[in-house]
């Protein structure tokens, strides 16, 4: 592992932005996402080589290779299996077990439709279901307004579609009440949120925070915008900026509190809360020009 010290420079509107010390966890992984610490595991994948791997403080284990799946996701179920967004286009979402076989796939929906655009993040609910989004094409410049939220409601077998025409949906959260639906939508920079119904079902569809308007845009890019997400035992969101080489920590009113900036790279994607919420697992690429996306999992202090 190698440790960095860094700093932030400037003030910051609203929230004092901190850098604590960095530390590399892990190095040389391509397309790094969906990190997760289970039982003093820290679980990670790759959309590049379409891996799951697990770090357990010293070694790193492979634990699924499904080639084409390109993980871009990864959620813990109350059954403690995990499940993977494949964001390849058309897309699809793996149910492995805790080593990494294959128990389940599916590639459509429940009415048959391919996840066409790629499953870029799932999330479980405390209840047994899950929620996962559907992107879109990753060209220049993005024009498909076609990204969806997909619901598996508890021992459902298909999932249904519950919200659509978002802008590049990306990240995905569910509060810790389970009343209260988070979504990324990266092209807009825009942060939404659906309250969730009885049944699973989303309504009340708003806007709950854009990015560009908490803080100054580290890039001119139509890319730069919240990627994926986690929620603490508080309600706090904290979303990764792709392209702006943060974290944001936001309150579940859509208040800036914190703002981590990430030395090892432009490229954030995802976060995790080590034990107790005392540390921060950050995936991070790079470059985000970066074809082969070459980044690391980086570990940080959280903040109160």
């Amino acid at each position: 592992m190698s440790r960095i010290s860094c700093f932030a420079v400037g003030a910051m509107l609203a929230a004092a932005a901190a850098c604590a010390d960095e530390t590399t966890i892990v190095s040389d992984v391509l397309g790094p996402e969906g990190p997760l610490y289970v039982d003093g595991n820290l679980y990670y994948v790759a959309w590049t080589s379409s891996t799951l791997s697990k770090w357990d403080g010293s070694a790193i284990t492979v634990l699924n290779d499904s080639v084409g799946c390109s993980h871009n996701g990864l959620a813990l179920t109350r059954q403690k299996t995990f499940l993977i967004a494949c964001t390849a286009d058309p897309g699809a979402i793996l149910e492995v077990d805790m080593t990494g076989k294959q128990l389940r796939r599916w590639d459509a929906d429940s009415n048959g439709r391919k996840f066409d655009g790629g499953i870029n993040d799932v999330v479980a609910t405390a209840a047994g279901g899950a929620y996962a989004t559907v992107f879109g094409p990753w060209v220049e410049q993005p024009t498909a307004v076609i990204g969806r939220i997909l619901y598996l409601a508890p021992g459902s077998q298909e999932w249904v579609g519950v919200a659509d025409d978002l802008n590049y949906a990306n990240g995905i959260g569910v509060s810790p009440d389970q009343k209260t639906l988070y979504v990324s939508e990266t092209v807009g920079n825009c942060m939404l949120k659906f309250t969730i119904n009885d049944d699973g079902s989303l309504g009340h569809r708003s806007n709950f925070a854009l990015l560009n308007v908490l803080t100054r845009n580290k890039a001119d890019t139509s890319w730069i915008g919240p990627d994926s997400m986690k929620i603490d035992r508080k309600g706090n969101i904290y979303v990764a900026q792709w392209s702006g080489g943060r974290i944001f920590k936001l309150s579940s009113d859509g208040k800036l509190l914190h703002v981590f900036e990430i030395a090892a790279g432009d490229g954030t994607t995802n976060v995790a809360f080590g034990a107790g919420e005392k540390e921060l697992y950050v995936t991070v690429v790079k470059d985000p020009n970066d074809p082969q996306a070459r980044g690391s999992v980086v570990k940080i202090p959280n903040v109160e």
